[in-house]
């Protein structure tokens, strides 16, 4: 999809990913940002209340704003919560998705998907786009049903599965970095699974790799970080970089800890497409230092 600049809508405004992507991407492009619950201000963007779960609506709003591409980053992206609350994640996940897809379809505007690594069951890591996909739990299902619907309805459409991603929190939201070095902070002790492995990406390498797949004709991405990592692991060199005491960080494994929703074991991937394209995601240490540089101005 080559895209002349012009509107380009991001949905998820107001959350961690869409935050970071908006201010990213406002150089290049006029910029609407949406939210739902939480009002969000960021310099040069035009920010909308949008509910993705009313259909009629969404679609007599997206034709009047008529954007010139799309990114989609809005989603209920706590698996816990997808599991507890089927019935909205779907509504948001799924349906929403299709609309939005659907729009974009029938007028061949350039829409980028976000879904997850989620989308594996963490049996045969690293994924690679031509892997199959069988998610263990209801998040993971959902955005697989989403990439379903979405290539139905627009063929074109590019889908990036996103990886656990960290960086500075937005105004509106933050990442498991932000609770990890509170606790840390606090003297109290961080429980990390030794047997989770995922491959992280600092948020706003990701977010230059979906304005990267947006200029692409590829319709599936990886786009993972560079390193396979424990989240034990993760927070050790987070305790390094940050200089707190790597003491306090206790290990222990998935089946220790009972949660709603399953956690597939190994769901790194293999990001080598995106890699050929230019995306250039950085190390985990390299991405923590730049979190200790100092917080983003809100407002850009």
């Amino acid at each position: 999809m080559v895209v002349e600049p012009g509107r380009l809508l991001i949905t998820g405004a107001s959350g961690f990913l869409g935050w970071h992507l908006c201010r990213l991407a406002r150089d290049a492009w006029q910029v609407h940002g949406t939210f739902h619950q939480h009002p969000v201000e960021l310099a040069r963007v035009q920010m909308h209340r949008v509910d993705l779960t009313q259909p009629d609506e969404l679609r007599a709003w997206l034709e009047e704003l008529a954007p010139t591409a799309v990114i989609h980053t809005a989603a209920l992206a706590q698996p816990n919560r997808c599991e507890q609350q089927p019935d909205l994640s779907y509504a948001i996940n799924v349906e929403g998705t299709q609309e939005l897809a659907q729009f974009c379809g029938d007028r061949q505007i350039p829409l980028v998907f976000t879904s997850t690594d989620q989308v594996f069951d963490g049996q045969a890591a690293p994924y690679s786009e031509a892997d199959t996909p069988h998610p263990i739990n209801c998040y993971g299902r959902h955005k697989l049903e989403a990439e379903r619907r979405l290539r139905q309805a627009h063929p074109g459409a590019t889908i990036c599965r996103m990886p656990l991603m960290y960086g500075p929190a937005s105004p509106r939201a933050a990442c498991f970095l932000q609770e990890f070095l509170r606790t840390l902070a606090t003297g109290q002790p961080l429980t990390l699974f030794t047997d989770e492995y995922r491959s992280p990406a600092y948020v706003e390498d990701a977010a230059a790799g979906l304005l990267l797949a947006l200029d692409s004709s590829l319709l599936l991405l990886h786009l993972g970080g560079p390193e396979r990592i424990s989240r034990y692991e993760f927070g050790l060199r987070m305790a390094a970089v940050f200089g707190l005491d790597p003491g306090l960080i206790v290990p222990c494994q998935r089946a220790d800890v009972p949660m709603p929703a399953a956690r597939p074991a190994d769901v790194s991937t293999s990001s080598q497409r995106a890699f050929a394209l230019g995306y250039r995601p950085r190390g985990v240490m390299a991405g923590l230092r730049a979190v200790l540089q100092g917080p983003i101005t809100p407002l850009g």
